[in-house]
């Protein structure tokens, strides 16, 4: 028996493809490099933009050949898209041949459904779900290993889906994440070791008594072993000087932070319930800089948030030039139905969104060119 895993989004959703990928080989599947040779495909989903949900239905929508052909090809929908029950209805109803859509808490019951499938099709949304300790993955990022460290956000960034279908903030116990770290690199595979959450800088701060994100770091640095440390992502009002600090002194620690600003006018950050100005943005990148002269330094920024003028499009092209980051991601707004900003009124035009986009990601190639030449 074969499994073919399609993975959307984030390294969250990477990882959590390599965790399906472990349930299903100790279920005796094995993974093949073409979905026609599969016996189970799953289809691991991401919420974050619309066009990765329209991603999602044409692919789902082409396996129905495959499956007229292999009437006992299992098909799974999961992740955050199918989160939202009314998208996972809505799969349901337009494709019929799908057999099992689960949200994003239901990873650890994968099995029981692939079982219970023989009665009939699954379709379950767990409303909220703890971190599972015994999840068997098959690592699949070469020399990387992705450690989750943490699941939710408790942020609620007004454009944002993800508290929702992801859930409230829930830090691992830093016995278990030193654990699985020292596993992994004992097996001398590995050279990264990655930490993953929606926000780390607030890691731990929901378990009584427990470390804080940079002593949680200080501690992964303890563990022997050649490997280096980096983690993502950054949410800029929790990242704190003693962070910094242990990135600044700790060798095994990656000179480089992923800090999103995504926008670089105080009224749309405000909008965005970002938490943080423009100034104090800048107040901690000097800090960076200072501390860290030689950090790698990239951003996310979102173009075209409801309302937004061009001259406030300007202050984040102003911030670019200024910050002069090693790379950005640029992204035009796209609605997320239950968002504070989808029901904003100014929503921008498509046309608008996309010259701000080009434009922004015209000036990163031209400071990546001012960079490459000295």
């Amino acid at each position: 028996m074969k499994y073919f895993i399609v993975t959307y989004g984030c390294q969250m959703n990477v990882h959590e493809s390599e965790k399906i990928a472990g349930i299903l080989e100790k279920m005796g599947y094995e993974c093949c490099q073409a979905r026609e040779e599969a016996d189970i495909i799953v289809f691991n989903t991401c919420a974050i933009r619309e066009g990765a949900e329209d991603r999602v239905f044409g692919n789902v929508g082409n396996l129905k050949k495959q499956k007229r052909k292999n009437k006992d090809l299992i098909i799974v929908v999961c992740g955050c898209m199918t989160q939202k029950s009314q998208t996972a209805q809505k799969l349901l109803n337009t494709f019929p041949f799908v057999d099992i859509v689960i949200g994003t808490f239901n990873l650890p019951k994968l099995g029981l459904y692939i079982e219970a499938v023989k009665k009939g099709r699954q379709l379950e949304i767990l409303e909220e779900g703890d971190i599972d300790e015994t999840l068997p993955y098959k690592r699949t990022s070469g020399d990387n290993a992705w450690v989750n460290i943490m699941q939710g956000c408790n942020n609620f960034c007004t454009y944002c889906i993800v508290p929702y279908v992801r859930g409230r903030e829930k830090s691992r116990k830093a016995e278990n994440i030193l654990k699985e770290i020292k596993e992994t690199v004992e097996t001398g595979k590995y050279k990264k070791i990655t930490l993953l959450g929606q926000n780390v800088n607030s890691y731990g701060k929901d378990i009584e008594g427990g470390l804080s994100f940079a002593q949680l770091l200080k501690e992964i640095c303890k563990i022997e072993g050649d490997f280096k440390v980096s983690f993502m992502t950054s949410h800029p009002k929790d990242l704190t000087d003693d962070v910094i600090d242990v990135i600044a002194g700790e060798d095994k620690i990656e000179k480089y932070i992923h800090l999103p600003a995504q926008s670089g006018n105080n009224r749309i950050l405000k909008m965005m319930n970002r938490s943080y100005t423009r100034e104090k943005y800048l107040e901690i990148i000097d800090k960076i800089r200072k501390k860290i002269p030689d950090c790698r330094i990239t951003s996310d920024f979102i173009v075209g948030f409801p309302s937004e003028t061009e001259e406030e499009f300007e202050d984040t092209m102003s911030l670019v030039e200024k910050v002069k980051y090693d790379s950005i991601f640029a992204f035009m707004y796209s609605p997320r139905e239950g968002t504070v900003a989808s029901k904003m009124e100014e929503q921008i035009d498509q046309d608008v969104k996309n010259k701000r986009v080009n434009k922004l990601l015209a000036l990163e190639k031209k400071l990546q060119r001012e960079s490459d030449k000295k």
